[in-house]
């Protein structure tokens, strides 16, 4: 599935609040930053095409809309949002050891590991300068410091998160209900607030806030498994990571955990040498993902991520607001389940 329509009429604004706040507070860390959001290449020359979706940006926009909101007012709410996903990426890249990221070298490939830990915390703290913003949006200083509460909230998931995806790495006891709460936290929660601030932003309705709370943590469910689906099934070219490099890192997404749990006797066997081996190695992620289709897997996880596209659209329809207003929201929820990049 492409990406919806509506994207390039959210991601130009979006990017314009990036750079403004970016340029205003880290004026040494603009060429990491233009970099790693594909402004610029290694040379600093400007890049015709720029990368990633902004995605959860853009949801925290359609949930605005979506409740009869100003979606201009929220955009320092969409601009914090894909700040602290780039905190984390960055961060993840060093402690996953990650070379490349949208076919290019990633931040401390080029700019070593302590400076790209400083452009992490750099950008974390930056969200909530830009979130203050909101401010001058015309938001009472009330609902700006619940909105504070919300993405600090989603912050702390979100580095419990990627401490249980690290710990997980050399286990092979992992259970569903372990992997589910790991994606809740590392995936789930920062979606979760993306719909919360927009919905917030966008109207005052508790039980609805709450509601739009939710559906964003399904939706971040559906992703993150989609996106374990196309770490191992997905082409390189569109993913923009190593082909199955979620293998290589013994990374414990759903298609591995549910296999683990599935797999009898020699499969099972097979399964355990090549995870316990000190490096898997290209022959041996060829056997795993045999055995992986041998078990039908695949199939497993696709249904998996479409029961929580599903559950999300029933909340959507639970909002009881008007369908045109729900139409973006819907459509990105199918974008979420459906995606091949």
């Amino acid at each position: 599935m492409v990406l919806p329509a509506f994207f390039s009429v959210y991601r130009p604004q979006i990017e314009t609040e990036l750079k403004a706040t970016a340029k205003t507070n880290l004026a040494s860390l603009n060429n990491v930053l233009d970099y790693h959001w594909g402004w610029i290449d290694q040379q600093g020359q400007p890049r015709q095409n720029t990368l990633g979706k902004l995605v959860r940006g853009t949801l925290c926009l359609v949930s605005c809309r979506a409740v009869g909101g100003d979606y201009q007012q929220a955009l320092p709410a969409a601009a914090a949002l894909e700040l602290v996903h780039t905190f984390s990426l960055i961060h993840d890249d060093i402690e996953d050891n990650s070379v490349e990221r949208h076919h290019q070298p990633t931040v401390w490939k080029l700019w070593g590991e302590a400076q790209a830990i400083n452009a992490g915390d750099a950008v974390y703290t930056l969200s909530h300068l830009t979130l203050l913003q909101l401010v001058k949006r015309g938001i009472s200083t009330d609902k700006v410091i619940h909105c504070l509460k919300v993405l600090d909230g989603a912050c702390l998931e979100l580095c419990e998160g990627q401490y249980l995806d690290i710990t997980y790495e050399d286990r092979v006891d992992i259970s569903i209900d372990d992997y589910f709460n790991l994606i809740s936290k590392k995936t789930g929660a920062l979606m979760a607030a993306s719909t919360c601030l927009g919905a917030l932003l966008g109207m005052a309705n508790p039980a609805l806030i709450e509601l739009f709370y939710t559906i964003g943590r399904e939706l971040g469910l559906a992703y993150q498994i989609r996106d374990d689906i196309l770490g191992i099934w997905g082409l390189e070219k569109s993913t923009g990571k190593p082909a199955r490099d979620d293998i290589i890192k013994r990374k414990k997404t759903l298609p591995v955990v549910y296999s683990f749990h599935k797999a009898q006797g020699r499969d099972k066997k097979r399964l355990l040498g090549l995870y316990q081996k000190p490096v898997i190695e290209e022959p041996d992620i060829s056997r795993i993902v045999e055995i992986l289709d041998a078990l039908e897997v695949r199939a497993f996880s696709e249904s998996r991520a479409n029961e929580h596209y599903l559950q999300a659209l029933k909340y959507i329809e639970e909002t009881n607001l008007p369908p045109s207003n729900l139409k973006e929201l819907k459509e990105l929820a199918r974008f979420f389940a459906e995606r091949e990049y």
